[in-house]
């Protein structure tokens, strides 16, 4: 999950209703932590995962996506 995380400041998780917010220059989730929240049933990234710039999100919320890629 490093090569994941390591380049990014800011991950957002969306599952349903809830959304997960790290910043990555303050928080320090531990790995099983961002597994949880990243990771699918199958181990695989969920989907959709996109990245903009420093920004990775993953799950889909129409409010959030407006927000970070409007």
């Amino acid at each position: 999950m490093p090569a994941i995380t390591g380049a990014v400041n800011e991950i957002y998780a969306i599952k349903g209703k809830k959304i997960v917010h790290f910043d990555l220059r303050c928080d320090k989730p531990d790995a099983a932590e961002l597994a949880r929240v990243l990771l699918g049933p199958t181990g695989n990234l969920r989907a959709p995962a996109l990245r903009r710039g420093k920004t990775l999100l993953v799950g889909f919320d129409e409010e959030t996506y407006r927000r970070i890629f409007g």
